[in-house]
């Protein structure tokens, strides 16, 4: 007969209670474990991305920006007075000359103006002629009298000495000698008035004459202005280089002002660059910069800074320095390169795709040993076109993803295949 024993069943109980702790400890332990494993790093190929080193030595700082070539003489011809276009001589695109005739205007009031201050000048200048035959007549008249008041005074002073001597002899009565001597200082104080008349007319003369003069010049100067525009209906270029544009039609009105044409000189060009004003800030009249044509490299200097920003940019002046490469003209595009500064013994690498100069960015460092690449924090200082200064964060030999990394915003890491 078979006894039933209770203790193995207790047994057996605790067994199973033991082996379920067991599994379930093991079970927690598992969970806290892979709660505290990283998240898995994402597989990026290592050709999709921009690796750079990290180096230390000379930077050069540059900024960069887009351009057009200019004359660096450039001559609007406006019209001088309000006229009508009769023909329009010279097509833009054409090379011209300084005495070359680009248009023919017309206006019948210039006309009749330059006529009308031709007689006046004419009428001033006979007029004048005139005066100065009447002046001259007055002016030796005036001498004459002079010679003859002069010639009295002279003989009644002489007479006066003669008859001194015999008055005091007795010869002759007293009274008449001064009556002599008194007709004599008469004719004195005469002369004295008259050489004083003839000097004030003298004076006047001259006066009168420069009064004339001055009107005539007057006239002279009206004259010019109407013989100047009346010579400008037929416009000429002014300098030699090429007509570039004529923004009139034959048959058109215009006012006095209006541009007609402009000329340039396609030999003689500058650059006019569009800097990020953000980058303005750091360039300089005189310093050097590289114009590239797209044909060629042509070296130059900053010349001239626009005190204004307009939409977004600078405009920055280049008078540039050697020969133009062929094919260089008016209005062609151009980039151009200035050369802020060289900067000795800095760590610099790549300019990343986002980061701005003087600015903390976190970008991902990569481990050569195993390939994956984790965020570190980096400062960022002076930049250049495509290279920036690293102020803390990285050293030189460290290799550094660049290109945009905003797709892995939510990982520290990712492997590089």
């Amino acid at each position: 007969m078979d006894i039933r024993r209770e203790d193995l069943k207790v047994k057996k109980r605790r067994r199973q209670l033991l082996i379920g702790a067991g599994v379930g400890l093991a079970l927690l332990a598992a969970s806290v474990g892979v709660a505290r494993l990283k998240p898995a790093a994402p597989q990026v190929e290592r050709s999709s991305v921009w690796l750079d080193t990290v180096k230390r030595g000379e930077m050069l700082r540059e900024v960069r920006g887009p351009g057009t070539l200019v004359p660096k003489e450039i001559r609007w011809i406006t019209a001088e007075t309000s006229a009508h276009v009769e023909r329009i001589v010279v097509k833009p695109g054409a090379q011209v000359q300084a005495d070359t005739v680009l248009l023919e205007l017309s206006n019948p009031e210039v006309q009749e103006q330059l006529s009308s201050a031709q007689a006046a000048v004419s009428a001033a200048r006979a007029d004048n002629a005139a005066k100065k035959m009447s002046l001259e007549n007055q002016v030796l008249d005036q001498k004459a009298n002079f010679a003859q008041v002069q010639s009295d005074y002279e003989s009644a002073r002489l007479e006066a000495e003669a008859k001194k001597e015999l008055a005091a002899k007795g010869v002759i009565p007293t009274i008449q000698y001064r009556q002599i001597e008194l007709t004599a200082e008469q004719r004195k104080v005469r002369l004295e008035i008259e050489t004083e008349r003839i000097k004030k007319f003298g004076e006047t003369v001259h006066a009168q004459v420069d009064a004339d003069n001055a009107r005539l010049q007057q006239l002279e100067t009206t004259l010019t202005l109407r013989q100047r525009q009346a010579d400008a209906l037929k416009l000429k270029a002014g300098i030699a280089g090429v007509l570039q544009q004529v923004p009139v039609q034959e048959g058109q009105q215009v006012a006095a002002g209006t541009n007609l044409a402009r000329v340039a000189r396609p030999d003689v060009l500058r650059a006019e660059l569009h800097i990020a004003e953000t980058q303005a800030k750091d360039v300089l009249i005189g310093q050097g910069v590289k114009v590239d044509t797209r044909n060629g490299i042509v070296e130059g200097k900053v010349e001239r800074i626009d005190p204004a920003v307009q939409n977004g940019t600078v405009q920055v002046d280049v008078d540039l320095e050697g020969p133009l490469p062929p094919g260089a003209r008016p209005d062609l595009s151009v980039e151009g390169t200035i050369q802020i500064e060289r900067l000795a013994n800095v760590v610099y690498v790549g300019r990343p795709a986002f980061g701005q100069p003087n600015s903390d960015v976190r970008l991902f460092k990569l481990n050569a040993s195993d390939g994956i690449a984790e965020r570190v924090p980096v400062h960022l200082g002076r930049s250049s076109v495509n290279l920036i200064e690293i102020t803390k964060g990285l050293n030189p030999g460290d290799q550094v993803v660049l290109s945009d990394t905003s797709a892995w915003d939510a990982y520290d890491r990712i492997r590089l295949n």
